[in-house]
């Protein structure tokens, strides 16, 4: 069995911490032939911690650590004991390094965990920046991966079928490989980092329940949450150790959660449901790869009618809509909007769901700038813009500044939108990578205004 992160086709940015602009990582980017600004970079990281009761990030931490995405049982909890030590191989971009060492600050200050890079000697955990291509040949959907009891790709290749590579069979960490593309975007390969390096050290199964997580195959979530670290704090609790049982696990998460997370001892219990495996795949045949036109519409159509017999009024039921908007919004918009809609108020209700928001709002400003509504678009992008920031999503954060300016473009504002666009450009250019990434998601943008 292997970990993966699976590339669905949602890019929730229209068809998508403190930021610094220059200094010698920004030099130091791919692209720097670029006739384009010069590339943005996020410094200072600000987590917000889940805002939850004990109860239920105790079940959360159960059911993350003791299942794969598959569905198979783990039997025993495993984790890497004593300092852990990660090495970088293969061709690594210079963002792969800047992001890496910002990560690894946060998960020695804020899961409390013993790791740092190593240049020399074995690793705990090595990180290759491999092609692209390398990795779909292996994995056809996936977009990057971890595998333990390996430190290279050609390891892999060897034992990826055998009792080596399972994690069932696993009994304790002590070498595990990431498999990383470097040839991808800086934001693709830095959100592939952190999904791929938390689960090599912590949880391997996702929960599409959980609100604030990039343990969640939707994909909202791409760098390491409040919640994350948390999960990942208890994990490495010293109550906790190799081997222990499912039950044994259960018994201590009352003391060490009461411990890391007082303020979840007054909060109030949701006891959320568990997602149906049905749902799980109608979203998969809605926003997977591999679905034709009409499979996608048919998918997405099953998620909402699960969504509302579970009686479901959380992020779910909101990401159901989202994905019949995203299927029907080329032919027909209309519709598309009025599930983006429907979305939102889903999402509005559901604490947790800034992020979310502010991809739908990029729908919904896409939406108004169509249909010549400037002042609508003008009107709903700042909150969302800022939390593109919040959550480092320049990708995302892009997008909308790029809607801002055609909407200020429909409102005859031309010199405020040649520097939003302006803005903007350093962002797409870490967030989509290639210069001809970033223009085609400029002309994209500026196909929706109708004046063009």
């Amino acid at each position: 069995m292997k970990k993966s992160r699976i590339a669905l086709v949602l890019s929730m940015a229209l068809n998508a911490c403190t930021p610094t602009t220059e200094g010698d990582v920004a030099r130091r980017m791919p692209f720097a032939d670029s006739s384009l600004p010069p590339i943005k970079v996020f410094s200072t990281a600000v987590p917000r911690g889940p805002v939850r009761a004990n109860n239920d990030l105790a079940l959360d931490f159960i059911e993350l650590s003791f299942k794969l995405e598959s569905g198979r049982d783990l039997p025993v909890f495993t984790r890497f004991e004593g300092p852990i030590n990660v090495a970088l191989a293969g061709d690594v971009p210079a963002s792969l390094q800047h992001d890496l060492n910002r990560l690894l600050a946060r998960l020695r200050a804020e899961a409390r965990i013993n790791i740092s890079q190593t240049a020399t000697g074995p690793a705990s955990i090595t990180i290759n920046a491999v092609p692209r291509s390398e990795i779909r040949k292996l994995l056809p959907q996936a977009a990057c991966f971890v595998a333990p009891n390996v430190s290279t790709l050609a390891e892999y290749r060897k034992a990826r079928r055998s009792s080596k590579t399972n994690w069932t069979l696993l009994r304790e960490r002590k070498k595990l490989a990431i498999f990383l593309p470097n040839d991808s975007s800086p934001q693709e390969i830095r959100d592939c980092l952190h999904e791929e390096l938390a689960q090599a050290l912590g949880p391997l199964n996702d929960l599409y329940r959980l609100p604030d997580s990039v343990f969640n195959d939707d994909n909202v979530h791409t760098v390491l949450t409040g919640f994350d670290m948390l999960m990942l704090r208890a994990y490495y609790a010293p109550e906790l150790h190799n081997g222990m049982s499912r039950g044994q696990v259960v018994g201590a998460l009352p003391q060490i959660l009461r411990r890391i997370n007082p303020r979840g001892e007054i909060a109030a219990a949701q006891f959320p449901t568990r997602t149906p495996k049905q749902w799980k795949r109608a979203i998969e045949t809605a926003l997977g790869p591999a679905s034709g036109h009409a499979e996608r519409i048919a998918g997405a159509a099953e998620a909402v009618r699960i969504s509302g017999i579970m009686g479901w009024k959380d992020q779910r039921r909101a990401f159901a809509h989202y994905a019949m908007g995203r299927v029907l919004q080329n032919d027909d918009p209309d519709t598309a909007h009025q599930h983006f809609m429907i979305a939102k108020t889903f999402y509005d209700a559901t604490p947790g769901t800034d992020l979310h928001r502010a991809y739908v709002a990029a729908q919904l400003a896409g939406y108004a700038v169509r249909t010549g509504n400037g002042a609508q678009a003008i009107t709903l992008l700042p909150p969302h813009i800022q939390t593109a920031h919040l959550n480092e999503n320049a990708a995302l954060l892009s997008t909308l500044l790029l809607l801002r300016a055609e909407a200020l473009d429909l409102e005859q504002r031309t010199s405020e939108a040649k520097a939003v666009r302006l803005d903007s450009l350093g962002w797409a250019r870490y967030g989509f990578g290639s210069d001809w990434a970033v223009r085609a998601k400029l002309r994209e943008i500026a196909s929706l205004n109708p004046l063009k």
